[in-house]
């Protein structure tokens, strides 16, 4: 990951509703949830989940699969994990006081 990138990433998660959405999205791995089911979740409109969903995607944080009419979302795991490694390695150049959170 590099610096745009993760400034693209952490500037869509500053958001209160599409950190719900990710929060949502780990939870429901592996199998993921439409943009209404979502919605419900955090009790939002659907057009204005489709909004944020489409927001994480474009930040790598999300994947989408369609079938039929019907598209189901799911929190990329591995972009999620590159954000916080290049936190931790690039960011904090590795120091190890910050590093003991993830061990």
């Amino acid at each position: 990951m590099n610096d745009e990138e993760a400034l693209g990433a952490l500037s869509s998660m500053a958001n209160k509703t599409r950190l719900a959405i990710v929060k949502v999205l780990v939870r429901a791995e592996p199998t993921g949830m439409t943009a209404g089911q979502i919605a419900a979740q955090i009790d939002a409109k659907p057009s204005l989940a489709s909004f944020h969903l489409s927001n994480l995607s474009e930040a790598g944080l999300l994947t989408s699969t369609k079938e039929a009419r019907e598209i189901t979302y799911r929190v990329d795991l591995l972009g999620v994990g590159a954000l916080v490694r290049y936190l931790l390695d690039d960011c904090c150049a590795g120091n190890p006081t910050v590093s003991s959170c993830c061990d």
